[in-house]
């Protein structure tokens, strides 16, 4: 597949780029600073700026699917414009783990141990799942990780779910950006979770 993935310089993203150009898809790694993106085998590296849907558009055209792994104060409705100007079906996007439920009904972001300087970020994630939930002309994806996001080993060992938030039995809940960018390029080839959230986690 032809894809593009959005923020392709931080932490997921290079790993996202890196997994998926490994599987032999041709990945457009999208960035402000392309300079940043690693360089590999089938990985292109654009610069383009993800808040201004026209250009990112531009970008994007050809590709038969979208990864975002930008931060959340570039808009649902930003994304998905580009996406409908330029015809692609299918957005994959990282989302965050505080909407994820610990209990029925009570999400992480409720929990009286969610830091708070931890809350604004955490809210964007929220908004931005709420959007995507009545879209139906695009095919999206929201990939939650776990509560922690961190370095680590690819150790293509690790659980799925749906919204309840992932923990092992020492109560910890996390996952490496490596092991989380397989479980997004599973995720593009094998397309389990359309229009839907889920989650992985050791």
């Amino acid at each position: 597949m032809k894809i593009a993935v959005l923020g392709a310089s931080g932490h997921a993203g290079s790993e996202i780029a890196r997994e998926a150009a490994a599987r032999g898809h041709d990945v457009i790694a999208v960035a402000r600073h392309p300079e940043k993106i690693p360089e590999a085998k089938g990985i292109t590296p654009v610069a383009a700026d993800a808040t201004d849907p026209v250009a990112l558009a531009g970008v994007i055209a050809g590709c038969d699917a979208v990864i975002s792994a930008l931060h959340f104060d570039v808009p649902a409705e930003t994304l998905l414009a580009a996406l409908r100007q330029a015809g692609v079906p299918r957005l994959l996007v990282t989302g965050g783990a505080a909407s994820l439920e610990i209990a029925p009904g009570q999400r992480l972001f409720d929990s009286p141990d969610f830091p708070e300087e931890w809350k604004p970020f955490a809210q964007g994630g929220i908004t931005f799942l709420d959007a995507l939930r009545p879209v139906t002309d695009i095919d999206w994806t929201f990939f939650s990780p776990a509560a922690f996001f961190e370095e680590g080993p690819r150790t293509g060992t690790f659980r799925t779910g749906t919204d309840q938030l992932i923990a092992n039995d020492a109560g910890e809940s996390r996952i490496s950006f490596a092991d989380y960018a397989i479980a997004m390029v599973d995720e593009l080839e094998a397309h389990k979770h359309p229009r839907t959230r889920f989650t992985a986690a050791y």
